[in-house]
Parts: structure tokens; C-alpha cells; sequence
């Protein structure tokens, strides 16, 4: 009767420090007593009912009676049927069944699916920054939780509504590391941000875990207050570069402005014609190419940097060159068949006056080298007719000599 009595109030403490269920899916708390019922049994011996669980613990299914066994330190069977895990566990997960057979041979099966979950303290900001610069990317801090099971995750608030990572000016850099012993979770989430240029002098951020199970409360940190800074503003250093250099460019011929900026990360990049945008894309490149009267005008560029603002450079004109044109006999001509038969003329000229000169310097030559060789021809000829002369004036001048009185 003592012994009735006692059972009985074991039940009934288990019943109120732990969870006595019967439904399908078990949710308990780690290192908290669990009671899970036995559909069908009777509530007092002899009984005919069979527990089997397979869970972290086991390889394979493991069969419990009531008789017990080496396992009532992590699971027994009580005097009314039910199963009681006294300190439930990570390696208790898994699923546990009954089978009984009431003493009127009704038999009643019995389906547990259980998981377990814990509870970490309220997440804390750490690292955190002492203030914030607008237009530049800061970092913030780091939201760490300690403890959880399942994981969770963990999200961050600026004035009270959701932050969303944009890898632009919100980004998160997340870490999850498991306890090699326990078994628990420990997150970590670092929050950098650029706040606006121009915007509020404040910003209250906060951070919440969020547990891992349905229809479980989120944890929230305190809120923090940063001051957002204004750096001075340096003026951009905006060149607009064109190519060809002046603008000018032949009917059909290719343009290409680049908009140079000294500054990091780089900015936005947008192009005026004539002082309307252009509805393109943001590029420090702008490529005009088989260029037509359409295309001729005045172009800027401007650069939208967070820290600096708008800056536009200075204004640069497109304009297309004009180009002769022939008789209609001879037809018409392109600059650049132009440029290229004067080329060629220009060479041949050059060629056919070189081939004029030395012709003129190698017939010099050839003369002068002719007169020096007949210059001792005639020197002997001359010589000749000098003899012949004196030969001819000696008999003369006997015959004269000879008939005198």
C-alpha cells in the first residue's frame, strides 16, 4: 500500500516538473525530465506492453520492459507503463513507440517523435562602434549568442524595422560554431553599414536571435544609439577624356569619352547630351561608334559618389569633318581614298625625281671621263701635223736657196 502510494506521487511530481503528453510530436527542453504515455496499458501490474526507441543513443532499435535494465539511468518504464527520460538529452532525439495490450486483449500503439531544443541567454552586442561616418562603409559591431539548440539565427534592427543585407550598403558577416562537448550552438552575425549622406545624426540598432523551433519567443538585445558623422567634403576631381583628342571625327569614324574619377569605392557614372541625360546604364565609358550628324553636340559627364555628391565635368563637342567632293565625271572620293592616293603619288614623285638626279650626276661623270681620254689623243695629232709642217717648209726653203744669183 506504502509502496502504491509512493509510485503514485513519483508520477504525480513528474507529472508537474516534467511533460506527461500523448501526442505525436515532442518538443522538451535539454536536462528537463520527460514522460511519455503508454496508450492502452493498464495503469497498474501485470502488464503486456514493449517500448522500443531509436534514437542517438542506439544503432538500431532498443526494446524496453518493465522489468527493467541497464538503461533506467537514461530510460525506464514506471509501475503505469509510461517511459521516463530523467534528464533528456541532444542524444535523446529520435523516435520512441509502444505497443500494450489491454487486459481485455485490446492492443493500442503508441508514436513519439521527439526533439529536444535550449534556450540561450539574451544575445549582446560586442565590438561595438563609438560612432558612424556617413557615406563610407562602417562597421557597426557584433551580435553574438551563446548556447542555443537548434542553431537559430540571429537578425539585426535599425530603428526598430528589419535590416536586410544588401551587400551594398548593409552587409553581414555570419559564424556558427558548435559546442565539441555539449553540443550547443554559438552564433556570431558582424553588421557593416554606410549610412546615408545626408541623413538622420542617429541611429538605434538592436539584434534578435530567433530559435530554431516553431512557437518559441525571439531574444532581443538592448538598443544602441550611434551618432552619424559628416566627413568635409573634397571636391571630385571629374576629367572627361576624348578620342579622337578635339572631337572631330570623320563621317563613320568612332568616339570614345571616359570619365576619369579620384575616388574610391567608384561612383556612379552618368552621361549629358546637350544638357538632357541619356537614358544608359551607369559606365565611365561612353562609345559613339560609326558617328553621324546625330551624334554631334556637347557631352559631360557626371559622377555620384556617397561622401562627395554630383560632380559634372567640364563640357566637351563631337562634331564631323567635312570632306571635299569631285566632278560628278570623275566621281566622288572619301577623305580617307584621298589621304591614301596622295600617299602614293607623293612616293612616286619622290622616287621618280631621285631616279632623275642620280641619272643627271652618273651621265656628268660618264662626259667628263669621255673629254679626259680624248684630251692625249688630240695632244698627238697635234704633235703629227706640227712635224709634217716642218718637214714640208725644209725643201723649200733648199729650192730657194739653191736657185738664188
Amino acid at each position: 500500500m506504502a509502496a502504491g502510494a509512493a509510485v503514485g506521487a513519483w508520477v504525480l511530481v513528474l507529472s508537474l516538473w516534467g511533460t506527461v503528453v500523448g501526442g505525436q510530436n515532442i518538443t522538451a527542453r535539454i536536462g528537463k525530465p520527460l514522460v511519455l504515455n503508454c496508450k492502452g496499458a493498464p495503469k497498474k501490474p501485470p502488464q503486456q506492453l514493449e517500448w522500443k526507441l531509436n534514437t542517438g543513443r542506439t544503432e538500431a532499435w532498443k526494446v524496453l520492459s518493465p522489468q527493467g535494465g541497464s538503461w533506467d539511468s537514461v530510460a525506464r518504464v514506471l509501475p503505469n507503463g509510461s517511459l521516463l527520460l530523467p534528464a533528456i538529452g541532444i542524444q535523446d532525439e529520435g523516435t520512441f513507440r509502444c505497443r500494450a495490450i489491454s487486459r481485455n486483449g485490446k492492443e493500442t500503439k503508441s508514436n513519439y517523435q521527439v526533439r529536444v531544443y535550449q534556450i540561450p541567454g539574451k544575445p549582446k552586442i560586442v565590438d561595438l562602434a563609438s560612432e558612424l561616418m556617413a557615406g563610407v562603409p562602417n562597421k557597426v559591431g557584433t551580435c553574438v549568442s551563446e548556447g542555443s539548440y537548434p542553431a537559430g539565427t540571429l537578425s539585426w534592427h535599425l530603428d526598430g524595422k528589419a535590416l536586410i543585407p544588401d551587400g551594398k550598403g548593409v552587409s553581414v558577416k555570419e559564424e556558427t560554431r558548435r559546442h565539441p562537448e555539449t553540443g550547443l550552438f554559438t552564433l556570431q552575425s558582424a553588421l557593416k553599414m554606410t549610412p546615408a549622406w545626408g541623413g538622420a545624426p542617429h541611429l538605434t540598432f538592436s539584434c534578435s536571435f530567433c530559435p530554431g523551433l516553431p512557437r518559441r519567443r525571439a531574444l532581443h538585445t538592448a538598443p544602441i544609439q550611434l551618432n552619424v558623422l559628416a566627413p568635409e567634403l573634397m571636391p571630385l576631381e571629374v576629367q572627361l577624356v576624348v578620342d579622337p583628342e578635339g572631337g572631330a571625327v570623320a563621317p563613320g569614324g568612332t568616339v570614345t569619352l571616359t570619365c576619369e574619377v579620384s575616388a574610391q569605392p567608384p561612383p556612379q557614372i552618368h552621361w549629358i547630351k546637350d544638357g538632357m541625360p541619356l537614358p544608359l546604364p551607369s559606365s565611365p565609358v561612353l562609345l559613339l561608334p560609326e558617328v553621324g550628324p546625330q551624334d554631334q553636340g556637347t557631352y559631360s559627364c557626371v559622377a555620384t559618389h556617397p561622401s562627395h555628391g554630383p560632380q559634372e565635368s567640364h563640357a566637351v563637342s563631337i562634331s564631323i569633318k567635312e570632306t571635299g567632293e569631285e566632278g560628278p565625271a570623275a566621281g566622288s572620293v572619301g577623305s580617307s581614298g584621298l589621304g591614301t592616293l596622295g600617299l602614293v603619288l607623293g612616293i612616286l614623285g619622290g622616287l621618280g625625281t631621285a631616279t632623275l638626279l642620280i641619272g643627271i650626276i652618273l651621265w656628268r661623270r660618264w662626259r667628263r671621263r669621255g673629254e679626259e681620254r680624248k684630251a692625249p689623243e688630240n695632244r698627238e695629232e697635234e704633235e703629227e701635223e706640227r712635224a709634217e709642217l716642218n718637214q714640208s717648209e725644209e725643201p723649200e726653203a733648199t729650192e730657194s736657196s739653191a736657185g738664188g744669183p
